[in-house]
């Protein structure tokens, strides 16, 4: 196997699942790629057992033939890599050193079991949709993508602001509000499922469009086809606002003209075997769980 390492960071606690899955791939005589940053950080905490090739960007992906990207962290980790491996349709295990873990769903304890089902073909490739950015100014440099979610919103304790949204270039709402989250099905499970936004399963090729406390109680939240295209024009009282791009930012102005629709790449996610999206959804929610306590 030809696996790249990708993380940001690693602690005490975490330290032990990061030399297992080393000691589990210089066993499998596997050819392994670190980060180039995330190699400078392990190195210091403990002896890596493979002789690992760093790779810093993009380009150098370019020019090797990966089998996967194993994540380390938590979903947020999962999100930074897509900026890295971009449309290079690699696919990526995530496994959970964080906390909740949507997409990063293999527990650390089943290290171990994640590269056996991997050897054994015990997996399928989940493909993931993601968002596409065009605006009239640059903004995100070469990664105009998201995997999750696409918000425009206020900046600090400024008013609210208002967001006029139209679809397929028809008028669609004028959403007087604190912002407006566009997210894809993987996006669906995080700030615009905060903000009282729907669940959307993998495969359902829609979008949730979702109004930040809205100032109209009857704006509700949408979903709408993943081959519609939104657009927007920003008022407010000050002259800066927040666009972002999954966990990246950009001030923009009132004279700014965004639009996003469905990008022409996705990414693949490693799911094994045993694991779904309702399983996912049931252990994370802790749906069907009595959790009141008997007085």
């Amino acid at each position: 196997m030809h696996i790249l390492i990708y993380g940001k960071d690693v602690s005490n606690e975490q330290l032990p699942s990061v030399r297992l899955l080393f000691d589990i791939l210089h066993k499998e005589k596997a050819q392994v790629f670190v980060h180039a940053p995330y190699l400078d950080i392990i190195k210091d905490h403990f002896d890596i057992p493979v002789n690992c090739i760093p790779v810093n960007d993009y380009y150098d992906l370019k020019d090797l033939n990966l089998d996967y990207v194993f994540t380390l962290g938590g979903d947020g980790t999962i999100l930074n890599v897509v900026t890295l491996i971009r449309d290079l349709s690699i696919p990526i295990m995530g496994i959970n050193l964080g906390r909740l873990g949507f997409l990063a769903s293999i527990e650390q304890q089943y290290i171990d079991r994640a590269i056996d089902f991997l050897k054994q073909g015990k997996f399928r490739l989940e493909r993931r949709s993601m968002l596409s950015l065009e605006s009239n100014q640059p903004l995100f440099g070469e990664n105009t993508f998201a995997l999750n979610d696409f918000t425009i919103l206020k900046r600090d304790n400024s008013s609210m602001i208002i967001i006029h949204t139209y679809l397929n270039g028809e008028f669609l709402n004028s959403y007087w509000a604190d912002g407006l989250i566009v997210s894809t099905p993987t996006g669906s499970t995080g700030y615009s499922l905060s903000c009282g936004g729907p669940i959307l399963f993998p495969d359902s090729s829609s979008l949730a469009v979702t109004p930040v406390a809205p100032h109209n109680l009857n704006v509700r939240p949408l979903v709408i086809s993943d081959d519609a295209e939104l657009s927007f024009e920003i008022e407010g009282r000050t002259e800066n606002f927040l666009c972002t791009l999954d966990s990246r930012f950009e001030i923009i102005g009132k004279d700014c003209r965004l639009s996003v629709k469905k990008c022409d790449f996705g990414i693949d996610l490693v799911q094994l075997d045993e694991m779904s999206f309702a399983k996912t959804m049931r252990n994370k929610l802790m749906w069907g769980f009595d959790t009141r306590k008997s007085f």
